[in-house]
Protein backbone atom coordinates (compact mmCIF):
# COMPACT_ATOMS: atom_id res chain seq x y z
CA UNK A 1 0.00 0.00 0.00
CA UNK A 2 1.22 3.33 -1.17
CA UNK A 3 1.32 5.79 2.01
CA UNK A 4 0.19 9.40 1.66
CA UNK A 5 -2.42 8.36 -1.05
CA UNK A 6 -6.29 8.60 -0.11
CA UNK A 7 -9.35 7.96 -1.94
CA UNK A 8 -10.03 9.64 -4.69
CA UNK A 9 -12.75 11.99 -4.17
CA UNK A 10 -15.58 13.08 -6.68
CA UNK A 11 -17.33 16.14 -6.54
CA UNK A 12 -20.97 15.85 -7.26
CA UNK A 13 -20.86 16.52 -11.34
CA UNK A 14 -18.45 13.75 -10.97
CA UNK A 15 -15.29 15.90 -12.12
CA UNK A 16 -12.35 14.80 -9.58
CA UNK A 17 -12.07 17.25 -6.23
CA UNK A 18 -9.24 19.87 -7.32
CA UNK A 19 -9.43 20.07 -10.95
CA UNK A 20 -12.02 22.20 -11.70
CA UNK A 21 -11.38 25.79 -12.40
CA UNK A 22 -11.60 28.56 -9.72
CA UNK A 23 -14.53 30.45 -9.94
CA UNK A 24 -14.35 33.74 -12.21
CA UNK A 25 -14.42 36.67 -9.65
CA UNK A 26 -17.30 38.89 -9.15
CA UNK A 27 -18.78 40.76 -12.46
CA UNK A 28 -15.95 39.75 -14.82
CA UNK A 29 -17.56 36.92 -16.30
CA UNK A 30 -17.08 36.43 -20.15
CA UNK A 31 -20.88 38.04 -20.59
CA UNK A 32 -19.59 40.98 -19.34
CA UNK A 33 -17.05 41.47 -20.97
CA UNK A 34 -18.71 40.63 -24.31
CA UNK A 35 -21.48 42.91 -23.11
CA UNK A 36 -18.85 45.98 -22.62
CA UNK A 37 -17.20 45.55 -26.03
CA UNK A 38 -20.28 45.46 -27.27
CA UNK A 39 -21.02 48.66 -25.69
CA UNK A 40 -18.30 50.64 -26.55
CA UNK A 41 -18.33 49.45 -29.83
CA UNK A 42 -22.26 50.84 -30.36
CA UNK A 43 -20.96 54.29 -28.54
CA UNK A 44 -18.21 54.62 -31.07
CA UNK A 45 -20.66 53.68 -34.77
CA UNK A 46 -22.92 56.01 -32.81
CA UNK A 47 -20.80 59.06 -32.10
CA UNK A 48 -20.10 60.82 -35.65
CA UNK A 49 -24.48 60.41 -35.67
CA UNK A 50 -24.57 62.05 -32.74
CA UNK A 51 -21.95 64.89 -33.43
CA UNK A 52 -23.59 65.38 -36.82
CA UNK A 53 -27.25 66.20 -35.01
CA UNK A 54 -25.92 68.61 -32.26
CA UNK A 55 -27.24 72.07 -33.14
CA UNK A 56 -23.93 73.64 -34.62
CA UNK A 57 -24.70 77.43 -34.19
CA UNK A 58 -24.38 76.53 -30.39
CA UNK A 59 -21.17 77.10 -29.98
CA UNK A 60 -20.01 80.62 -27.81
CA UNK A 61 -19.99 83.43 -31.05
CA UNK A 62 -16.48 85.63 -31.18
CA UNK A 63 -17.47 89.29 -30.19
CA UNK A 64 -15.52 90.22 -33.53
CA UNK A 65 -14.03 89.19 -36.77
CA UNK A 66 -11.91 91.05 -39.56
CA UNK A 67 -10.84 88.89 -42.41
CA UNK A 68 -10.02 88.96 -46.27
CA UNK A 69 -11.51 86.06 -47.81
CA UNK A 70 -10.88 86.05 -51.53
CA UNK A 71 -9.56 89.37 -51.83
CA UNK A 72 -12.84 90.87 -49.90
CA UNK A 73 -12.89 91.95 -46.35
CA UNK A 74 -15.09 91.00 -44.43
CA UNK A 75 -15.72 92.58 -40.53
CA UNK A 76 -18.13 91.51 -37.88
CA UNK A 77 -19.43 92.67 -34.38
CA UNK A 78 -21.58 91.79 -31.84
CA UNK A 79 -23.53 94.65 -30.10
CA UNK A 80 -24.77 94.31 -26.56
CA UNK A 81 -28.12 93.26 -27.76
CA UNK A 82 -26.63 89.93 -29.51
CA UNK A 83 -27.22 91.24 -33.08
CA UNK A 84 -24.69 90.97 -35.60
CA UNK A 85 -23.17 94.42 -37.56
CA UNK A 86 -21.40 92.30 -40.37
CA UNK A 87 -19.81 94.58 -43.32
CA UNK A 88 -18.18 92.87 -46.72
CA UNK A 89 -16.14 95.54 -48.44
CA UNK A 90 -17.30 97.97 -45.89
CA UNK A 91 -21.11 97.51 -47.28
CA UNK A 92 -23.31 96.21 -44.72
CA UNK A 93 -24.62 92.63 -45.14
CA UNK A 94 -27.70 91.79 -43.37
CA UNK A 95 -27.96 88.41 -41.61
CA UNK A 96 -31.02 86.28 -40.14
CA UNK A 97 -30.64 83.72 -37.45
CA UNK A 98 -32.74 80.76 -37.47
CA UNK A 99 -34.64 79.21 -34.71
CA UNK A 100 -31.98 76.28 -35.10
CA UNK A 101 -29.26 78.69 -33.79
CA UNK A 102 -27.84 78.80 -37.84
CA UNK A 103 -27.34 81.94 -39.71
CA UNK A 104 -28.54 82.73 -43.09
CA UNK A 105 -27.56 86.23 -45.50
CA UNK A 106 -29.99 88.32 -47.70
CA UNK A 107 -27.33 87.38 -50.49
CA UNK A 108 -27.31 83.37 -50.24
CA UNK A 109 -30.48 82.82 -48.14
CA UNK A 110 -31.36 79.43 -49.65
CA UNK A 111 -28.21 77.72 -47.55
CA UNK A 112 -27.83 78.13 -42.94
CA UNK A 113 -24.29 78.68 -41.65
CA UNK A 114 -22.87 77.13 -37.95
CA UNK A 115 -21.39 81.26 -37.29
CA UNK A 116 -21.59 84.30 -38.96
CA UNK A 117 -18.11 83.69 -40.11
CA UNK A 118 -19.47 81.15 -42.16
CA UNK A 119 -22.47 83.31 -43.58
CA UNK A 120 -20.19 86.39 -44.28
CA UNK A 121 -17.87 83.82 -46.04
CA UNK A 122 -20.45 82.66 -48.27
CA UNK A 123 -22.03 85.85 -49.46
CA UNK A 124 -18.84 87.31 -50.57
CA UNK A 125 -18.39 83.71 -52.41
CA UNK A 126 -21.89 84.30 -53.84
CA UNK A 127 -21.06 87.71 -55.49
CA UNK A 128 -19.59 88.13 -58.85
CA UNK A 129 -16.15 89.81 -59.29
CA UNK A 130 -16.29 93.34 -59.22
CA UNK A 131 -20.26 92.81 -58.07
CA UNK A 132 -20.69 94.71 -54.35
CA UNK A 133 -23.33 94.71 -51.33
CA UNK A 134 -25.39 97.70 -52.36
CA UNK A 135 -24.94 100.79 -49.59
CA UNK A 136 -27.11 100.84 -46.66
CA UNK A 137 -30.37 102.84 -47.88
CA UNK A 138 -30.13 102.72 -51.43
CA UNK A 139 -32.13 99.54 -51.58
CA UNK A 140 -35.47 100.10 -54.18
CA UNK A 141 -38.66 100.49 -52.67
CA UNK A 142 -41.37 98.15 -53.65
CA UNK A 143 -44.96 99.72 -53.03
CA UNK A 144 -47.68 97.21 -53.54
CA UNK A 145 -50.44 99.02 -55.46
CA UNK A 146 -52.99 96.74 -55.29
CA UNK A 147 -53.70 94.01 -58.38
CA UNK A 148 -52.70 91.04 -59.41
CA UNK A 149 -48.90 90.59 -58.75
CA UNK A 150 -46.81 88.92 -60.76
CA UNK A 151 -50.09 86.65 -62.00
CA UNK A 152 -50.22 86.59 -66.09
CA UNK A 153 -53.63 86.21 -67.35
Amino acid sequence: MDKGVGPMVIDIDGTPEGTRPPPAPEGRTRRDVARGLRTGALATALAPLLAAFRAPGRAPDRASFDRTHRGRRIQGTRAADGRWHVTVDGRPLHLMRRADGTWLSMVDHYCSYPTPLDAARAAADALAPGERLRAAGTEPRHEHAGGRHGVRA
